[in-house]
């Protein structure tokens, strides 16, 4: 099978576009630049199915490796054959491999291994065919000096047999498929540590049985963290007698003393070598699909946190709340670059109220403040009720900003760069703040599973996951693009080409020469080279650049075609660019070059039309209900306003203005069938819920977004 054959089992695109794509890959191009600016090479691909070109492309030469590795080894043995040559080699199923190399699989010495070594094989093989009678006597022309009676040499001919029903194909194809179609995951409390703590919040899995292929993800991996952590332990397992039975209809031949002797045998291969093993593949093979379900819901909250919405470039008053230390109050100019910073205490204990107000007052006026962040923690309610008590004197909007992660930032290298003189509680306030601003900026900083938009993040494959994010974030970060001038390192870093390093390089550039001017600057930048400049070009943008094209998703290979469009028209750039007259006038035909195709043309011109449109929406001030300030305020049937912070497989989360959020479970999202949260709900969406339950002692809250 070709690579492109390969491919083609599981993505649906032309063997040209799959061939041209891998090609592009080959070439050092990235998913966001080949998806955006190479559609007529691609056939017109989307990021996902490049995404998936690229993951299938590795996992062919996994394969390919693992393949020529066996091969190898089998070869060294001496025991390859013509059949088992060819097996190996059309076979692209890695668990299928592994069936084949098994019985030449160099492990540690097994009990057929000794059989082997004190001559009994010939007798294993007797026996096995079934056919002889009086064993005892067959079996004492075997013993030697290791081998001291009948019994012994019967022993070692069924551990050979034994292995022999392991390795056998069809018996281990047709048990992998029992476990995977009717394994049950059973659990049992540890009865030693049922009453600590802790291990009430797996109370629900003390006595829990559930078929393997059913298991939501995230209840397999609680009961892996549970099981972890020592408070219960779990089997995965089918009918026994039934798997026995089945291997006997296989392998057994008759009741007579042979026969006997493999059915003995055939107990012992199941629960000693197929029933380990076996149960060991099917639990691996369920948590790959829980990590892979787990991480496409995370990768979905953090596209949908990193695209939320930002406020822009407005002076902010950030505030991190706190009751016994103060709410640590910080205020930025349009850059985010920090003017001012200070400590109020306007709660309980010291609750000096007054001053507070004068100072908050007196900061929104003296650095013209036009919208205040409050970080959404502790003390976040009161403070929010604090500054809306306060008369302004002009409009000043107020937001609650998540801040989950902020810590995580304020104690970060990143942080103490930035603010090497200021305390972790300024370096906090100034990212809430931030956050308002452009919260992808300012997320980019924080290492993902530290955002909170996802559950067991930490029980997940790590590096599958870290890899997962990574493309998230640079998929949002190309899909906005990123103001050359004042990105940070951390956001210049996931710009397609670019990377830390080469990030570094173009801040230290621009601290040295002073703002970029045009984007073909860049290539000034040390160690910024043709296909660096290729790759990222166009993912950045020039504000108030001398060509307006700087400032747009237009990539410079293309500027050519644009002045072209321009000069027949009788028009400059920047006289063409919004005018959506003149735009509709052009004949695309005419302009399509090798370098630029159709789809590229399209493209272009929808470009020109809106140059440098940002794909998120603006954001917008929420009102919590103000009767509700903490768990005992919920009354049942009562229908509040909320913000979903987090989605799950089984729902979503809403914030309802107090500290603990609610659960709306997938079946009360809306009247009828749900299969997929995030075809009804989006993290940041502002929804109306009613609360169903509440348990004050749990700390636990149900709602539902059918008010009907």
């Amino acid at each position: 099978m070709t690579l492109i054959e390969f491919i083609q089992q599981a993505v649906s695109a032309s063997a040209k576009s799959i061939e041209n794509t891998l090609s592009l890959l080959g070439e050092g191009c990235t998913i966001p630049f080949i998806a955006r600016y190479r559609k007529d090479r691609t056939g017109n691909l989307d990021e996902v199915v490049i995404e998936k070109i690229a993951k299938y492309s590795e996992l062919y030469e996994v394969i390919v490796k693992r393949k020529e590795s066996i091969l190898g080894s089998i070869e060294e043995q001496g025991k390859l054959t013509d059949e088992l040559r060819n097996k190996i080699t059309n076979s692209f199923d890695l668990t299928e491999i592994e069936d084949l190399y098994l019985p030449y699989k160099k492990t540690r010495k097994t009990k057929a291994d000794t059989a082997r070594e004190n001559g009994l094989e010939p007798l294993a093989k007797v026996i096995m065919a079934q056919n002889a009678h009086d064993v005892e006597s067959i079996a004492a022309k075997y013993l030697n000096d290791k081998v001291g009676s009948e019994e012994e040499a019967i022993q070692g001919a069924s551990d050979i047999i034994a292995e022999w029903i392991n390795e056998n194909m069809y018996v281990r194809k047709s048990l992998r498929r029992k476990f995977q179609r009717s394994g049950v995951i059973s659990t049992k409390v540890v009865k030693a540590k049922k009453e600590e703590e802790n291990a009430q919040k797996f109370e629900q899995y003390f006595d829990w049985a559930e078929p393997v292929y059913k298991i939501p993800a995230h209840r397999l991996l609680a009961i892996l963290r549970a099981e972890k952590e020592g408070y219960i332990k779990f089997n995965v397992g089918i009918d026994k007698s039934e798997a026995i039975s089945f291997i006997e209809d296989n392998v057994v031949k008759g009741k007579n003393e042979c026969g006997k002797i493999v059915e003995k045998a055939v107990a012992d291969s199941y629960k000693r070598l197929l029933e380990p093993a076996l149960s060991n593949e099917a639990l691996v093979e369920a948590k790959e699909k829980a990590d892979l379900n787990s991480i496409q819901v995370f990768a979905d909250n953090l596209t949908q946190l990193l695209l939320g919405s930002p406020l822009g470039e407005k002076r902010i008053l950030a505030i991190d709340p706190g009751f016994k230390t103060g709410c640590k109050v910080v205020c930025l100019d349009e850059q985010g670059d920090l003017l001012y910073n200070e400590t109020i205490f306007p709660h309980a204990p010291q609750k000096d109220t007054t001053m507070a107000m004068k100072k908050i007052r007196s900061m929104v006026n003296a650095y013209n403040v036009e919208a205040i962040a409050i970080g959404n923690g502790t003390a976040s309610r009161e403070t929010e009720f604090f500054i809306k008590k306060i008369a302004f004197d002009k409009p000043v909007q107020v937001f609650v900003v998540n801040e989950a992660g902020a810590s995580v930032y304020s104690a970060s290298k990143i942080a103490r760069e930035e603010f090497p003189t200021y305390d972790v509680t300024v370096r906090g306030a100034v990212s809430i703040g931030r956050r308002l601003s452009d919260p992808l900026a300012e997320l980019v900083k924080i290492d993902p599973k530290s955002i909170g938009v996802g559950q067991y993040q930490h029980d997940v494959d790590q590096s599958m996951l870290k890899k997962e994010l990574d493309n998230v974030v640079m998929k949002c970060v190309n899909s906005v693009g990123v103001n050359l001038n004042t990105a940070s390192k951390s956001l210049l870093s996931y710009v397609s080409g670019i990377g830390e390093k080469m990030a570094e390089n173009i801040v230290q550039y621009r601290t040295e020469n002073g703002p970029f001017e045009s984007r073909t600057e860049l290539k000034k930048v040390p160690r910024l080279g043709d296909k660096a400049f290729q790759q990222a070009a166009a993912f950045v943008r020039i504000k108030n650049a001398k060509n307006p094209l700087d400032d747009s998703a237009v990539h410079p290979e293309a500027y050519g075609v644009v002045e072209k469009i321009a000069k027949d028209m009788k028009v400059s750039i920047g006289d063409m660019i919004s005018n959506k007259e003149l735009i509709a006038k052009v004949d695309a035909n005419k302009y399509t070059t090798g370098e630029v195709g159709a789809l590229a043309l399209q493209d272009i011109l929808k470009e020109l039309e809106k140059p440098g449109l940002d794909p998120r929406r603006s954001a917008k001030v929420f009102e919590f209900d103000p009767s509700v300030k903490q768990i005992t305020d919920l009354k049942i049937g009562q229908v509040l306003p909320g913000i979903i912070n987090n989605i799950t497989n089984f729902g979503c989360f809403v914030d309802v203005g107090i500290k603990e959020s609610g659960l709306v479970h997938i079946s009360q999202l809306k009247a009828g069938f749900v299969s997929d949260v995030n075809e009804v709900v989006k993290l940041h969406q502002h929804v109306q819920v009613k609360v169903t339950d509440v348990d004050v002692a749990k700390k636990r809250i149900q709602l539902s977004m059918i008010l009907d």
